[in-house]
C-alpha cells in the first residue's frame, strides 16, 4: 500500500503543474456525492479521484500541426496514434498525449476527440458531433478501473472511455461513435504517410514533452495505481494488445502472435474478422469481411499491407490504394490498443487469440 501511495504521489506531482488556471474552457460541475442507484451506469463508489482535478490535465482545444520532416521531438520507437478521415491523415504522439489526454480536433472535416488514457494505454477517436453542432471534451480528473473519464462541455455529462458510453448526466446511455485509428511507432507511421500532419508541441501549455510523467509505469507490471474491479493475470499486465469488439463479443490479439507477419481470419460475434499484424513493422489492425475480398498478406510494397487476387491493395486503414477498388475502404470494427490489464478489468474473461 505504501508503494502504491508513493507512486500515486509521484504521478500526481508530475501532472499537478497542469493547473486549471491555464485552461480556458471547461465546466464547473462534478460527479454528485450521493447519487441514486439509477443515476449512473458505473458504481460511483468505485470511481477514483486521479489527483489533478477537473481540467487539471488540460485538453488541447486548438491543436497545431507540422510536417513530419519538421518533427524533432520524437524517436523512431516513440508511440503515436494516427487517424485517417476523408483522405486526411493526422498523427498524435504519445509524448504529448501523456500530458493532455484529450485533443479536440477536426480530421477530414469531421469533428472528433482523440482520447488517450496513460494509465490504461488506450487511445480512441470518437465523434464529438451533437444536434447543436459539436461539443468538446475535457479531462474530469476521475478514473474508473484506472481509465480516463472525459466529460463533455455541452451538458457536463461523464463518459467511460473504454465502455464507450455516457454513464452519468443528461446524455446517460448515449453510445460513442468511433473512428478508425492505428497505434504504431513514429518510424512506421512516417514511412507510411510522409505527408501526414503531426500534432505539434506548440500546445499553448508549458510542458516537458521529452519527459514521461509516470516513471516506470509503462514497464512495471506491478505498478497499477488504483484498484481494479477485476484482475486477469493470463498475460503480463502492461503487455500492449489490440482489443476488437463486434456484435457483443470481444477478443484480444498480441503483437507477439505476429512475430512472423500474418493475415488471419477469425470469428468474433459470429462474423468473420480479418486481422493483419507484423511485429517487425509494429502494427495490428482489424477489418470486417462484409464482402469477402480474398485478401492475402503483402508487405513487399509497404505501406501496402495486403492485396486481393485482382491486384487491389489496401493500406493500414483498410483503404484501397491500388486497383479498380481505389477510393473504397474496408469496414472496421471497434478496436483499439491498450495495456492487457485494462481489457481484463472491463471485459471479464475476454478471449485471447491463440495462433
Amino acid at each position: 500500500m505504501v508503494k502504491y501511495l508513493l507512486i500515486t504521489s509521484i504521478c500526481i506531482a508530475g501532472l499537478f503543474s497542469c493547473s486549471k488556471e491555464d485552461n480556458g474552457g471547461g465546466g464547473v460541475g462534478s460527479i454528485p456525492e450521493n447519487p441514486t442507484s439509477t443515476e449512473s451506469l458505473i458504481p460511483l463508489n468505485e470511481i477514483r479521484d486521479g489527483g489533478p482535478g477537473k481540467d487539471g490535465i488540460p485538453s488541447i482545444d486548438n491543436p497545431q500541426f507540422i510536417d513530419p520532416g519538421a518533427v524533432t521531438f520524437l524517436e523512431d520507437n516513440d508511440r503515436v496514434m494516427a487517424i485517417q478521415v476523408n483522405d486526411e491523415v493526422k498523427v498524435y504522439p504519445h509524448p504529448i498525449l501523456d500530458w493532455h489526454e484529450i485533443v479536440n480536433d477536426e480530421v477530414g472535416g469531421q469533428p472528433l476527440a482523440l482520447t488517450y488514457c496513460p494509465l490504461t494505454g488506450t487511445g480512441i477517436a470518437w465523434d464529438r458531433s451533437t444536434d447543436s453542432g459539436a461539443t468538446t471534451f475535457g479531462v474530469s480528473g476521475k478514473l474508473y478501473n484506472n481509465n480516463l473519464i472525459p466529460y463533455d462541455r455541452e451538458t457536463d455529462s461523464y463518459w467511460s472511455q473504454i465502455n464507450l458510453n455516457c454513464f452519468l448526466g443528461d446524455r446517460l446511455g448515449d453510445e460513442i461513435v468511433t473512428f478508425p485509428s492505428v497505434e504504431t511507432s513514429w518510424k512506421t507511421i512516417w514511412s507510411m504517410f510522409p505527408n501526414a500532419k503531426v500534432l505539434s508541441t506548440n500546445t499553448g501549455f508549458s510542458r516537458n514533452y521529452g519527459q514521461y510523467p509516470y516513471g516506470d509505469y509503462k514497464t512495471n507490471d506491478q505498478n497499477i495505481i488504483f484498484p481494479l474491479e477485476a484482475e486477469d493475470k493470463r498475460l503480463p499486465a502492461k503487455e500492449r494488445v489490440l482489443g476488437v469488439f463486434h456484435k457483443g463479443a470481444s477478443k484480444t490479439y498480441r503483437i507477439n502472435s505476429f512475430e512472423t507477419p500474418a493475415l488471419i481470419r477469425d470469428q468474433i460475434g459470429g462474423e468473420t474478422v480479418t486481422v493483419i499484424g507484423s511485429k517487425e513493422h509494429d502494427f495490428i489492425v482489424a477489418f470486417l469481411d462484409e464482402e469477402p475480398h480474398d485478401l492475402s498478406l503483402d508487405l513487399r510494397s509497404f505501406p501496402i499491407i495486403a492485396r486481393n487476387n485482382s491486384g487491389n491493395a489496401i493500406n493500414i486503414f483498410g483503404e484501397f490504394v491500388e486497383g479498380t477498388d481505389s477510393g473504397n475502404s474496408l469496414s472496421v470494427p471497434v478496436s483499439f490498443m491498450g495495456y492487457w490489464f485494462s481489457f481484463g478489468a472491463f471485459h471479464t474473461g475476454i478471449d485471447i487469440y491463440v495462433p
